[in-house]
């Protein structure tokens, strides 16, 4: 299917393996042109139309380099794709490094990257921002969970504001895929779900899909993101 992707630009965050290398792979088999960055750039496929940049975005000054060398390879970017991020299960006396950390990871990059990035998508009248999120059940403290809940609210408000910009903001909640992270984690991997989310990511940069649904794969309850139509 041709979702008329063919010229645009995007910045793919964690795009060394997981849904960051998935999200990567796709754009540019649609004809993107696609800046993808990860600590181990070495390890981001070579693909035709794909430019690797190495980064750390958990590092404010690496963030703005990021954003310089993709503006620099692309032109503009009219796609970000925020799909860096990591579990961080944690204890109830955990420092606060451990809690600085998880968010710069799992949050604020993401909201750094969008604040550098936006003010030329409204002005260019189109954009789309992805954010790849997680579980919204925990079973114990995790301090990545607690910044994906605060990349939820910010991107659900964020969306009111820029919708009449044409620049939809969606968070996409995907369960377990067959991914380094999760196979390094001992846990089994869920093909299904992997399939799912990546069919939820297309229809999303599409535009197709204004309202979408997410659910962990262990509660039969759902959750509801709605990105208002320009």
């Amino acid at each position: 299917m041709d979702y008329e992707l063919r010229g645009k630009t995007c910045l793919v965050t964690g795009a060394s393996s997981g849904i960051g290398a998935g999200v990567a792979r796709l754009l540019a088999q649609q004809g993107a042109r696609v800046a993808a960055t990860a600590r181990r750039a070495d390890k981001i496929a070579p693909l035709d139309g794909v430019t690797a940049i190495t980064g750390d975005v958990t590092d404010t000054k690496d963030l703005a380099r990021i954003v310089d060398e993709a503006t620099k390879a692309l032109g503009h970017i009219d796609i970000l794709a925020n799909c860096a991020g990591g579990s961080r299960p944690t204890g109830p006396d955990a420092g606060q490094d451990v809690w600085e950390e998880a968010f710069a990871l799992n949050f604020t990059a993401a909201r750094l990257l969008t604040k550098a990035l936006l003010p030329a998508m409204r002005a260019r009248k189109w954009g789309r921002i992805i954010n790849i999120s997680g579980s919204m059940e925990p079973r114990g403290l995790n301090a990545a969970i607690a910044a994906k809940a605060a990349l939820h609210l910010w991107a659900k408000g964020l969306s009111c504001d820029v919708a009449a910009d044409g620049v939809t903001v969606n968070t996409i909640q995907p369960g377990r895929i067959n991914s380094e992270q999760i196979l390094q984690s001992s846990i089994r991997p869920r093909k299904r779900v992997a399939a799912s989310s990546s069919a939820t990511f297309r229809s999303v940069i599409s535009g197709s899909r204004k309202t979408w649904r997410a659910s962990s794969p262990s509660s039969p309850r759902r959750r509801h993101a709605t990105s208002p139509a320009p």
